[in-house]
């Protein structure tokens, strides 16, 4: 039996006609750029979030940039961010000159260490650390409480990664609502994505909406008058389109994967894998299903495989290991459980479609391979 680690075929199909519809209208009317679907999504994104402001943009990477730069920070000013998660977070601070400066990873959740935070913001730095992007990794929310604290306390802004929580739960608020701003990705791969790249930007706070607005826009309100150095940041029409129509359709999504996670919890419970750990104050979308084993992840990984089902390391080199980050100075053992973590978590295939038998066949070879 062969299992993807995503069916998108499988889940476009019952949309089709909608899609289709909605796309054709936007050819026909040729406003492919911040055409009026734009401001429709971003219209029906605020509704769903609660957030007061939604602003669509170009991808989850230049999401976060956006922020920052909206959010004032500059060449050399730090920000934090955890060491085990997508490079994009990391690489959206460095590419606008920020410095990223690394926190370890909470052991259970994933998500950014509270204590490693305070452990960073108590060092005697030569530059000024003046931002931290929490992520929410894999579908749960990082603890929002004490981030927000530690960032009120120490006078820095928060710009929430939702690319993987988008529609997840804090204390009843919607995921990317909590800090100064939240950064989305629409990447085809996650649990509302587009047919292509996309991204949108959540805030509280009007003038940094209006900023924000201004700097996807090469720097102009009004076109041909740039106020600001902005840049080229701007949602195509089309993707617009086709995360509205699917937006409609997200919460099932969400609740669906929920019930297949339920599945595998229920039938993996007891064996020598860790299961994913569901915070009390946060829900959790499953955009991943992550095992945690003692041995290595690669032999367990590399056995589903072989069965034909598609597992993945999400990720195999923490960021502060990337060659690419070799200039800021870490080394090996400076972030021990996000390096530990690297080595030992897995994913499962999670999403809607999946058929009970091969659920079922994904729990079988779990256990075969635990039990030798």
């Amino acid at each position: 039996m062969k299992i993807s680690a995503l069916d998108l075929k499988k889940q476009i199909e019952p949309l089709r006609q909608e899609l289709d519809a909605g796309i054709k209208e936007v050819i026909d009317n040729t406003s492919f750029i911040l055409g009026s679907g734009v401001d429709k999504f971003e219209r029906h994104v605020v509704e769903y979030s609660g957030a007061q402001y939604a602003i669509g943009v170009s991808n989850g990477t230049d999401a976060i940039s956006l922020s920052l730069l909206a959010l004032g920070i500059e060449p050399n000013d730090g920000v934090i961010c955890p060491a085990f998660t997508y490079y994009a977070t990391a690489g959206a601070a460095a590419n606008i000159g920020a410095r990223p400066v690394f926190a370890d990873i909470d052991e259970d959740t994933y998500n950014i260490s509270l204590k490693s935070i305070e452990t960073v913001l108590a060092k005697k730095n030569k530059f000024k650390i003046k931002a931290i992007i929490p992520v929410h990794l894999y579908g749960a929310c990082a603890d929002m409480d004490g981030v927000l604290r530690l960032a009120r306390k120490h006078k820095i802004k928060v710009v929430e990664d939702t690319a993987q929580a988008f529609g997840a739960e804090y204390k009843g608020k919607k995921a990317g609502t909590l800090g100064d701003c939240g950064a989305v990705s629409f990447y085809p791969g996650k649990n509302l994505g587009a047919f292509g790249d996309a991204g949108l930007i959540l805030t509280n706070n009007k003038t940094l909406a209006e900023k924000l607005r201004v700097l996807r826009n090469q720097g102009n309100k009004d076109k041909y008058y740039h106020t600001v150095l902005g840049r080229n940041n701007r949602m195509d029409t089309i993707q617009a389109v086709v995360l509205d129509i699917k937006l409609r359709y997200l919460d099932l999504w969400n609740s669906s994967r929920q019930e297949v996670a339920q599945y595998y919890n229920k039938n993996l419970a007891g064996l020598n894998v860790k299961l994913p750990v569901v915070p009390v104050y946060s829900t959790h979308i499953y955009h991943q299903y992550v095992l945690r084993t003692s041995v290595s992840n690669k032999l367990f990984m590399n056995y589903l495989q072989e069965k034909g089902i598609d597992s993945r390391v999400f990720y195999p080199v923490p960021l502060h290991l990337q060659k690419c980050f070799k200039y800021l100075g870490y080394k090996a053992g400076d972030f021990p459980q996000a390096e530990k973590a690297a080595k030992q978590t897995f994913t499962l295939p999670i999403y809607p479609e999946l058929t009970k038998e091969e659920k079922d066949y994904i729990i079988q070879t779990v256990k075969e391979f635990i039990h030798g």
